[in-house]
């Protein structure tokens, strides 16, 4: 029993440490899970890294039902430890004490047995010596009583010792007597009360154990299953994760994300060579023109310019600039070509050398004013984002007036708040003091007339935009019918724009020299003026090709904005230059005409 009930008890921690690697198991997973899912999840350090499709957003809806996941198996640890290992713990410490001390009183009980032989021993062994010398007294008494030489007293004395051994002899009998009486019945005590008492406790003992096993058992198993149902509804939250992604919306927003809102490029119209060659032969006829246009040389066709960047490759290097002009030029120089479109304009067209001789004049000039070097990819952000396209530009700009109103309302709330708090304090002085108010109020009420006025300012801007993007269809709806189209073209800066003169197109230059193709265009006639502007804003005009104006001013317009964040204005002395389009109010005035535009 002794080895069998400490095996119950070996058996109980080897299962205790069972319990115990499979926590560390579980929290380990538990930990790992959460750092696989720490490593994954996106480091918010923006709203600009905010995921946006649902694709992103599934997987990251994934990762928190995996959060919560490992918070489950965490669960699962802390269930196990607390109501399995920690009980086994307890119980195991508890079983071997009352082990201990069942074996205890067993020992103790054996000893007093083994006690009460020895003394029943040791009066029996008494009780025979007692008896031997009671044996040899009346022996001896015998024979001097048989001797007839023994005197009287010598007789006498055989007897009494013989008296005396025979007294001592039934008093050892009388003590053996009881020492066997008590060590029988101690005996069968023994063996019919108290090792049938304590091995019934051992049983006990044992059986409990058992039972406190398949407890822990079930515990074991329940400490899962409690969790089983929180663990289906993260199963089921990336399930639905996975059927909320959507392929449709996820192309949209990255249709919205990449919209310049510039119109596509039209088609290039058929230029007749051979009309001044066969002037006899009808407009409609291009036989003459197909086998002429073979013939031309290649260098008044291909560009020497650098190639542009283009979505799906280069930018074709066949290349024909255009001036539109609502009369007829003129000036016929002998390197240009005058076509009519179906409405009755005209318009000229030339060969790239010229133009490429141009633009490297402009190349080799001054540098352009920074607005225009900002429209570079990757330039530095303006304020009114003019360096982006139109339609993201109306995003910017729509996305800080939201942010602006509400920050406008925040400092609306605080300011209403100050004032009931101030007409507390004014009914009940002891609360505090009114004028301790007043800067907090000033100066909420000096940020509220701030984002008023920046509200203004980018709502301006805001339709400044919208009116451009509304106005372009009916633009690409006039260039149509002419068979004009506006081409999109990338600028010599490296940006896109929707007019083709960007690529050659800037602020006035003050040249040192004039060549063959600024004298032959050359004219003296300044451009009408298109409508008058007012300036919100002061501007410097640092610049070369810019133009200063102060808060006030009223400048005649001679060319609109073209995309670009640019108005080209005059003053009433003549002197001309280009102006921020935000900085100003601008009135065109109807059916005004005269004005150059760039096709």
């Amino acid at each position: 029993l002794d080895k069998h009930t400490q095996w119950g008890i070996d058996f109980l921690e080897r299962y205790a440490k069972f319990v115990k690697e499979r926590i560390e198991i579980e929290q380990n997973y538990a930990k790992q899970l959460r750092n696989l899912v720490k490593k994954y999840c996106p480091k918010r350090s923006s709203k600009d890294e905010e995921p946006r499709f649902t694709s992103c957003i599934a997987f990251f809806n994934i990762l928190n039902e995996l959060n919560d996941y490992a918070g489950q198996r965490e669960v699962v640890a802390e269930e196990m430890a607390h109501r399995v290992y920690g009980e086994l713990m307890r119980y195991a410490h508890d079983l071997k004490t009352e082990r201990k001390m069942h074996l205890q009183e067993g020992r103790k009980a054996q000893q007093y047995l083994d006690m009460c032989w020895k003394q029943m021993d040791n009066s029996k062994k008494k009780f025979e010596r007692e008896c031997r010398e009671a044996e040899k007294a009346q022996q001896s008494y015998e024979r001097l009583d048989n001797d007839t030489n023994a005197t009287k007293a010598d007789v006498e004395k055989a007897k009494q010792h013989l008296n005396l051994r025979t007294h001592t002899a039934d008093e050892n009998k009388n003590e053996y007597a009881a020492q066997l009486q008590n060590f029988n019945g101690e005996q069968h005590k023994h063996f019919y009360v108290v090792i049938p008492q304590i091995y019934k406790q051992l049983q006990e003992m044992d059986e409990r154990r058992t039972i406190k096993l398949s407890e822990c058992y079930r515990g074991f198993a329940d400490s899962e299953r409690k969790v089983i149902p929180i663990i289906s509804k993260c199963l089921e939250g990336m399930i639905l994760a996975a059927k909320s992604v959507d392929e449709r919306r996820d192309s949209q927003m990255v249709v919205d994300s990449f919209k310049s809102g510039f119109e596509p490029p039209g088609d290039f119209p058929f230029e007749d060579y051979s009309q001044h060659i066969y002037r006899t032969i009808s407009d409609g006829t291009i036989s003459a023109s197909k086998q002429e246009s073979g013939k031309v040389d290649a260098k008044t066709t291909v560009g020497k310019a650098k190639g542009k960047l283009w979505l799906f490759g280069k930018k074709p290097k066949v290349k024909v600039i255009k001036f539109l002009y609502p009369q007829s030029p003129p000036l016929t120089p002998t390197s240009l070509f005058t076509s009519s479109t179906p409405n009755g304009s005209q318009f000229l067209t030339f060969s790239i050398e010229p133009v490429h001789y141009c633009m490297n004049e402009i190349k080799t000039g001054k540098p352009r004013i920074p607005s225009f070097r900002s429209l570079k990819r990757g330039g530095p952000a303006l304020e009114d984002f003019s360096h982006l396209p139109p339609e993201q530009r109306r995003k910017k700009l729509q996305q800080r007036i939201d942010e602006l109103n509400r920050e406008l309302q925040k400092e609306s709330d605080q300011k209403d708040a100050l004032n009931k708090m101030k007409d507390v304090y004014e009914k009940n002085p002891q609360m505090g003091d009114p004028g301790s108010l007043q800067p907090k109020l000033a100066e909420t009420m000096n940020n509220i007339d701030r984002l008023r006025m920046e509200i203004h300012k980018n709502e301006a801007w805001l339709s400044e935009v919208e009116g451009k993007t509304g106005g372009r269809g009916d633009r690409r709806h006039s260039s149509d019918i002419n068979h004009l189209v506006t081409q999109g073209r990338e600028s010599p800066e490296g940006s896109y724009t929707d007019d083709a003169n960007q690529e050659v197109r800037g602020p006035p230059q003050q040249h040192g020299h004039h060549n063959e193709f600024d004298d032959e265009f050359e004219d003296d006639d300044p451009l009408p003026a298109i409508g008058h502007c007012k300036a919100i804003y002061p501007f410097d005009g640092h610049n070369e090709g810019t133009l200063a104006m102060k808060e006030g001013e009223v400048l005649y317009i001679i060319e609109e904005d073209k995309g670009d964040g640019w108005t080209r204005a005059r003053r009433q002395n003549g002197e001309e230059g280009y102006v921020p389009t935000s900085y100003i109010d601008v009135t065109l005035e109807k059916n005004s005409k005269g004005a150059v535009t760039y096709i």
